[in-house]
Order: structure tokens, then C-alpha cells, then sequence
């Protein structure tokens, strides 16, 4: 990121539209990924299965886990909806704000969604005597959080989730964790909830290599869980050939690549605290300081609303995400992630302008 304060008007042109409101890595497809459906491209020619087991053990290497405790599916929430169904829960507690998407895909099931509102004042985290008391509810048969929650970009503590983890084991409540942006935090490995998964069977870990390794096109998520009643009923149930096979060869290589995942972790983590320095001194916003590879910000300039930055913003080729349709948030609240460093500094200007 470049000096925000300079005299100079960065422009990005039309063509260079930049989807700040998709949050995925700056750093694009990885070159290990392209290099392996280059070189594999004959392996769709063969029954995706046969890559499977070299696949569960980069995943197994890459997020210090057993094998025989991963399970792969085409999408975050294909696991999401697998985990919930073997457990047939009355009710499945939600914290809020939360993804739309995440929320939509509970609606969808047979269970009822009750929701555990998170306060602005305490900057959208956890209140564990708030859950506590919603976990009163012996109805609540599982529970949904992501971490980094998604769209303040808090991150839950390891110490916070063994309290939630302990928690949901005395009321026999399952806790599904959403760590689709926990690679993108700092404090990554002493926070993700994947070692807890030895010791909580009530605990399900899911990831999608979506968001940080930028490849969403490949389609493929993998959850941890150790609990081994439920893992046989998911081997039972499980579709064979769920993950292609070009796909299972090219992230094989992908959980290998250290250069990419160390540069991705370092560009994220400058552009993360650049831009909220450069952000705080300002008056009319609310920032909550970001730990994932997005922000959320609260407008509080009078009369200026989400729809109105996100216009302007879209003029100079700018895409953020308008926060209104977030249950819990309303037309004051936009989020956008980090992206390279020429863009953050016409994204960080533009919003500063219009204060």
C-alpha cells in the first residue's frame, strides 16, 4: 500500500473492476493450481476416487489433522447441511450478523433457527454468559459460528472457543465452526479449532478453499469432525465421486505451496494494518478492527448511507459489499476486503472523501 496521503488522484480504470466485495485473496489462482491441471489434465479421464487419498493427506499435512477424520464436499455449505442432518436437531442456535448465505442454507433444512443476537457495543463478539443462558433452550441441538465471524471479522479465541465447546458438550450440542477466513488471521495456528477436534466429538471444523487459496471455480471444501459414530454414518452416505478429479490433483499440489501461502499471509497482513491506521483518525466512521481479510465499517456521517458509498464507490471501478441485508446490520454498515496495494489506496481515498 502506498502513501495514502499523496497529491496524486488514483484512478483504476473500467475494465479493472475490483470485487472488493467477494473478500478473496489479492494474490489470484495460484500458480501451483495451474500447473497441476496443466500437467493432470488427463486425470478427467479417470475416476476422481483415485486421487482422494493423496488429497485427504495434503489436507491432513497442511491442517494437522487425521485422515480418517476429513470428510470433502463440493461446498462449505454442502457440509454445513451433512453435519446438521446427522444430527437432527429441533434447533440450531446462530449467532448474528452472519452471512446471508449461511443463514439461507439453515432456513432450508428441517430444523429451526433460533438467533443469538452479538452486540455492536461489545464489537460483535461472543458474549459467553449470552450463550450460556441461550443454551438453556434444550431444543438447541447444534449451533453455527464462523470464525473469523463473517462480517465483523472478530476473531474467537482459542481459550473462547474451548469455553463455547464446553458449553455446547454439557447440553449434547453440536458446534459447527466455519474457518473460511482463518488462514488470512495472524494468530491462525493458535487459534484454528482443528487440535480441539481430538479432544470434543461434539466438534465439527469447516473449510472451503475458496476465499484464501482465490480459486472458487474449483469447488471443494473439507470438514474435520473425530466423532467416530458420525463419520461412519457420513462414509455410509457420502457420494463417491464428490470432489472432481482435476480438482482433487490441483489442491493436492495447492496445500504444498509455501510461497504462496506465506505471501499471501504477509500482503494481508500489511494491507490489514495500513489501511485501518489510515482509517481510524476519521471521525465519521466506526471501525472494528479487522483480523480476517475484511473490514466492517459503520457510517456515521449524517445522511450518508451504505448505498450511497457503494455508488460512488462503483463509478471508479470499486465493488463493496452493502451490509443492509445482514440480519442485525442496517444501511450504515458496508465491509470490504484487502486487496492489492494500488487498489486499497484508491478504495481507502475514495471512502475518505466522501466523508
Amino acid at each position: 500500500m502506498n502513501t495514502l496521503g499523496s497529491q496524486k488522484q488514483l484512478r483504476i480504470e473500467q475494465f479493472e473492476t475490483v470485487h472488493c466485495e467477494t473478500n478473496l485473496n489479492p494474490l489470484g489462482v495460484p500458480e501451483s493450481v495451474k500447473r497441476a491441471i496443466s500437467d493432470h489434465i488427463g486425470s478427467v479421464g479417470s475416476y476422481p476416487s483415485n486421487y482422494y487419498d493423496d488429497l485427504k493427506a495434503s489436507i491432513a499435512e497442511y491442517a494437522g489433522c487425521d485422515p480418517a477424520h476429513i470428510v470433502m464436499r463440493s461446498g462449505s455449505l454442502d457440509l454445513l447441511r451433512l453435519f446438521i442432518g446427522i444430527f437432527h436437531p429441533k434447533k440450531v442456535l446462530l449467532p448474528t450478523p452472519c452471512s446471508p448465505e449461511l443463514e439461507k442454507a439453515l432456513a432450508s433444512m428441517s430444523s429451526k433457527t433460533v438467533f443469538l443476537p452479538l452486540k455492536e457495543e461489545e464489537d460483535f463478539r461472543v458474549n459467553i454468559l449470552e450463550l450460556a443462558e441461550a443454551l438453556t433452550d434444550d431444543a438447541i441441538g447444534a449451533m453455527v459460528i464462523s470464525n473469523p465471524i463473517n462480517p465483523s471479522s472478530q476473531l474467537i479465541s482459542r481459550d473462547e472457543l474451548t469455553a463455547i465447546l464446553d458449553l455446547c458438550k454439557e447440553k449434547d450440542v453440536l458446534l459447527v465452526v466455519d474457518e473460511m477466513y482463518i488462514e488470512f488471521a495472524d494468530e491462525y495456528l493458535e487459534t484454528t479449532a482443528v487440535p480441539l477436534v481430538e479432544e470434543y466429538d461434539n466438534l465439527a471444523v469447516i473449510r472451503s478453499i475458496s476465499k484464501f487459496f482465490s480459486v472458487p471455480g474449483l469447488r471443494m471444501a473439507y470438514g474435520i469432525m473425530s466423532n467416530e459414530k458420525h463419520m461412519k454414518q457420513i462414509t455410509k452416505t457420502a457420494a463417491n465421486y464428490g470432489i472432481s478429479s482435476i480438482t482433487a490433483v490441483a489442491a493436492r499440489e495447492m496445500f504444498k505451496d509455501i510461497s504462496y501461502i506465506e505471501r499471501s499471509r504477509s500482503q494481508v497482513h500489511t494491507e490489514r494494518n495500513l489501511i485501518y491506521s489510515a482509517m481510524t483518525p476519521c471521525k465519521e466512521l466506526r471501525l472494528f478492527k479487522p483480523y480476517a481479510n475484511f473490514m466492517l465499517v459503520k457510517l456515521l456521517k449524517e445522511d450518508l448511507t451504505a448505498g450511497d458509498v457503494c455508488e460512488a464507490l462503483r463509478t471508479k471501478g470499486l465493488i463493496i459489499r452493502n451490509c443492509s441485508d445482514f440480519r442485525g446490520l442496517d444501511h450504515t454498515y458496508i465491509r470490504f476486503s484487502f486487496m492489492n496495494p494500488r487498489q486499497n489506496d484508491l478504495l481507502v481515498n475514495s471512502i475518505l472523501e466522501l466523508m
